[in-house]
């Protein structure tokens, strides 16, 4: 069974309000959880960008593909019922949302989050999510994790 306290200290970082970012969270969940291939993902973003759905979905396959090849630790993502994020998530968050307009503390987020100096394609893969994200009317709000 597991120990409330260390639930609670792992997720005690709030959700954004942003649509797009809890879009992005929701994906991110559910393939951290299920498999890249995961077709509740899929469904979200088909849901929100109707046939332009297909380059966030395969972004953000690469995206964690990259991160699970580059991280040398485990990254701690909640159930995506959980109405609060781990440390882990907002740092994806925070790196995601500055990913275009401050790259230098973008690298340094992903840097950390995956405890390796070898982020560089892992930094690429979440600018490309966020692009995409933009382009496709859903930008990546700046996000603080509070």
């Amino acid at each position: 069974m597991r120990n409330p306290e260390i639930t609670h200290k792992m997720t005690d970082k709030a959700l954004p309000e942003d649509r797009g970012n809890r879009l992005f969270l929701f994906a991110v969940r559910r393939m951290a959880m299920a498999g890249v291939n995961d077709a509740h993902a899929a469904n979200a973003l088909l849901g929100t960008f109707g046939k332009s759905y297909r380059r966030p979905l395969v972004l953000l396959r690469a995206m964690m593909l990259e991160m699970a090849r580059a991280s040398s630790r485990k990254i701690m993502v909640a159930p995506c019922c959980c109405s609060k994020m781990t440390g882990d998530e907002a740092l994806l968050m925070q790196a995601v949302s500055e990913g275009l307009s401050d790259p230098h503390a973008a690298y340094e987020r992903v840097s950390e989050l995956l405890a390796s100096d070898a982020a560089l394609g892992a930094l690429t893969c979440v600018q490309a999510v966020a692009q995409s994200f933009a382009d496709l009317g859903r930008p990546m709000e700046f996000y603080t994790a509070v």
